[in-house]
C-alpha cells in the first residue's frame, strides 16, 4: 500500500524559518500573503492530494489510458478529479489575475506541485504542461492571443501542450520538418507529425491547445529557423467555445514503462489552423520559456517521487518484522524487531529523507529567484535573480530526477520481496520516476547545458550569484560551536568545486570534449554541494530553535541529525568526483568505437 501524508511541517520549516523576510520580501499585492493565508493554502492542497488523487495512483497505473477510434479515455476517476482539481482553484493558483488566476508566488505554487507529484504523477501531467503552456503565451504571445486564450488555461476549463519532438528529430530541434503555410486571415496551416506528446488527447478537458514548433517557407535552415504556433485541437467560435474540429489527430498512445495513467500521444497535424506566437524564426527562444519551467517542474517530480518512496519505505520498516537488533533485543514481545533498527536499512531510510528535504530547500530558493524575476521592482534583483535561475534549471532537473529514481530504488530495497511485486505499489514509483530523467531534455543534455552554456557564460556572471553565498556562509559559520564541524565538511566539498569548476573551464577551452566528458560528474558534484549548503542552512536555524521549541524538539533533533548524516555519510562523494573530472576524456574516448 502506497503511504502519503504532505510533508506541511517541513514546508512550513523552509517558508517561515529557514526563507525569511530577506529571502521573501513581500511585494506589490502580496501584503495579504500572511503566514497563516499560504499556511492554510498547503494545508488544503494536502487535503485534496491526500483524499483524492493518492487513491487514484495505484489504480490509474493498472488501468492505464486507452485509444479508442482516435479517442483517449483517462482512467476511472481521472475525470471527476479534474473537474474537481479545476473547480477548487487549483489551475489558477500562480496564473495572473487579469487572466482569472490568484496570483500567488511561485514558491507556494511550487510546493503545491509537489504534493500533486508526489500523490499521483501521472495526474500531475495534465495541469503540468497547462501551466507550462500558460508561461510561454503569457510572455510571447500577442495581446489577442492572451486575452482569447489565456483565461481558458487558467481556469482549466482548457488544457495544453507542447509539441517539439518529431520521429527523426529529438534533442536536436534544428532537424524538424513541420511546416506552417500562411494563411491570407493572418493564420498559417500546420502539418507534420509529432510524437511524445503528454497530455495531447484526453477527455478531462473540453478543448487542447498544443503550441507547436515548426518551419515557415522562408525559414532558413537549422534551429533558427523555427517558429512557435498555437493551434487548437478545436477552432473557438465567435463565442470562443469549442467549434468545428481542427486537423490535428492523435494516431496513437506510447505503451510506456511507467506514467502509465498519463496520455503520452502522437499528434498527426494536416493543414491545422493556428496563430503564430511571438515574431518568425524565434519560436525557439519562445519555447524555451515553456521548457525553462518544465524543467523546474520536472525536477520537482524527482523531489516528488523521493519523499513519496521515503514515506512509504518508512511505513513498512517500522511494521515489518525481522532479526534482532545488533545491539540486542529492542522488540521482546515479538518474535523479531522491525527492521528500521538495523543499521543498513537506516542507511537506506536517511539518503532517502536527505535527498528529498535537501531537494525542497533547493527548489524553494529557486522558486525565491522566480518570484524576483517576475514581481521585484528593482532590475539588478531581476537580472540576478534571472542569472541564479539560469544556472540553477539544469542542476534542479538533474540533480532531484536521479536522486529521486535513486530514492525510489532504495525504497523497492527497504522492502526487499515484497518491494519488487505489484502489491504494496512501491515498484510503481521506481517506474514512474524513470522518465523524468529523460523527458524535457535528458539528464546528460542538462550537464552539457551546465558545462557549455552556464559556466562560462559573461565570463562566470552566473557562478557568482551560487559561489559567493556559499562562500560567505562558510566564513560566517564554520567556527560556530553547533554546526562548525558540518560546515567544514561543506568547505572541503565547496573547495573541490571550485578546483573541477577551473579544471574545466581551462580544459574545455583546449579540447571541448574534456569539458564534455566531465559534465555529468560536474553536475553531480555542484548538486550536492548545493544540498549540503541547504543542509547547513537547515542545520543553522534548527540548532537557533532547539531551545525554544516548544514542543517541537523532536522536529529540530531529526533536523539536525538528517544534516549530519548528509554532511557526513553523502557529501564526501565530492571528492570522488572531482578525481573523475581530473582524470580527463581519455578513459572514455580512446576506445575505438568498432570494439563497443
Amino acid at each position: 500500500m502506497q503511504n502519503y501524508k504532505a510533508p506541511l511541517r517541513d514546508m512550513r520549516f523552509l517558508l517561515h524559518e529557514v526563507f525569511d523576510g530577506t529571502d521573501l520580501p513581500q511585494r506589490p499585492g502580496e501584503e495579504a500573503l500572511a503566514p497563516e493565508l499560504i499556511d492554510s493554502i498547503l494545508e488544503e492542497a494536502g487535503r485534496f492530494v491526500e483524499e483524492v488523487l493518492v487513491p487514484l495512483n495505484a489504480p490509474g497505473d493498472e488501468e492505464g489510458c486507452r485509444f479508442e477510434n482516435g479517442v483517449v479515455r483517462t482512467p476511472k476517476g481521472f475525470k471527476a478529479a479534474y473537474d474537481l482539481f479545476r473547480e477548487s482553484g487549483w489551475t489558477a493558483l500562480a496564473c495572473d489575475p487579469a487572466y482569472g488566476g490568484q496570483g500567488l508566488p511561485e514558491r507556494v505554487n511550487k510546493l503545491v506541485e509537489e504534493m500533486i507529484c508526489s500523490a499521483n504523477l501521472a495526474f500531475s501531467l495534465y495541469p503540468g504542461l497547462s501551466r507550462g503552456a500558460y508561461q510561454a503565451l503569457r510572455d510571447h504571445g500577442s495581446e489577442a492571443l492572451k486575452q482569447r486564450f489565456l483565461p481558458k488555461l487558467a481556469s482549466g476549463i482548457w488544457s495544453g501542450t507542447m509539441c517539439l519532438t518529431e520521429p527523426h528529430c529529438g534533442t536536436d530541434l534544428g532537424m524538424l520538418r513541420t511546416r506552417a503555410e500562411p494563411n491570407a486571415d493572418g493564420t498559417f496551416r500546420i502539418s507534420g507529425n509529432k510524437i511524445f506528446i503528454s497530455a495531447g488527447e484526453h477527455d478531462l478537458t473540453e478543448n487542447i491547445l498544443h503550441l507547436v514548433l515548426a518551419r515557415l517557407p522562408d525559414a532558413p535552415a537549422g534551429s533558427r529557423g523555427i517558429s512557435l504556433f498555437l493551434v487548437p485541437k478545436f477552432l473557438p467560435d465567435e463565442n470562443d467555445r469549442p467549434g468545428a474540429r481542427n486537423g490535428v489527430l492523435c494516431t496513437a498512445i506510447e505503451h510506456k514503462m511507467g506514467i502509465k495513467a498519463s496520455a503520452t500521444c502522437q499528434l498527426s497535424f494536416d493543414n491545422a489552423t493556428g496563430w503564430l506566437v511571438g515574431t518568425p524564426h524565434r519560436g525557439l527562444a519562445a519555447m524555451f520559456t515553456m521548457m525553462n519551467s518544465e524543467r523546474l517542474s520536472v525536477g520537482i517530480q524527482g523531489l516528488a517521487m523521493a519523499e513519496a518512496a521515503y514515506q512509504s519505505a518508512v511505513a513498512y520498516a517500522r511494521e515489518r518484522l525481522q532479526g534482532r537488533a545488533l545491539s540486542g533485543t529492542k522488540n521482546p514481545s515479538q518474535p523479531a524487531d522491525p527492521i528500521i533498527v538495523h543499521p543498513d536499512v537506516r542507511r537506506m531510510l536517511l539518503t532517502m529523507r536527505a535527498y528529498a528535504e535537501g531537494s525542497r530547500a533547493l527548489g524553494l530558493w529557486v522558486a525565491c529567484a522566480l518570484d524576483d524575476t517576475e514581481r521585484s521592482d528593482e532590475r539588478e534583483a531581476r537580472e540576478k535573480a534571472a542569472d541564479f535561475t539560469a544556472l540553477m534549471t539544469p542542476v534542479v532537473k538533474a540533480l532531484f530526477t536521479d536522486l529521486g529514481f535513486e530514492a525510489a530504488n532504495l525504497g523497492v530495497q527497504v522492502y526487499g520481496g515484497h518491494g519488487y511485486i505489484r502489491d504494496h505499489g512501491v515498484e510503481q514509483f521506481v517506474r514512474d520516476a524513470r522518465i523524468a530523467m529523460i523527458y524535457e531534455g535528458t539528464n546528460g543534455i542538462q550537464a552539457l547545458d551546465l558545462v557549455g552554456r552556464k559556466l562560462g557564460a559573461e565570463y562566470g556572471r552566473l557562478l557568482r550569484w551560487f559561489f559567493h553565498p556559499v562562500a560567505e556562509f562558510i566564513t560566517a559559520h564554520k567556527d560556530d560551536a553547533a554546526i562548525g564541524k558540518m560546515v567544514h565538511g561543506l568547505e572541503k566539498a565547496f573547495g573541490a568545486l571550485q578546483l573541477a569548476t577551473v579544471h574545466i573551464a581551462e580544459a574545455g577551452l583546449r579540447d571541448p570534449e574534456e569539458a564534455g566528458a566531465a559534465a555529468s560528474e560536474y553536475l553531480r558534484l555542484f548538486g550536492l554541494v548545493a544540498l549540503g549548503f541547504m543542509w547547513m542552512r537547515m542545520a543553522r536555524v534548527a540548532a537557533a530553535r532547539l531551545s525554544a521549541a516548544d514542543g517541537e524538539a523532536a522536529f529540530y533533533h531529526a533536523k539536525l541529525a538528517t544534516a549530519r548524516f548528509y554532511m557526513e555519510r553523502i557529501l564526501p562523494q565530492a571528492g570522488g568526483l572531482y578525481l573523475a573530472i581530473k582524470s580527463g576524456k581519455s578513459a572514455m574516448m580512446a576506445m575505438e568505437e568498432a570494439a563497443f
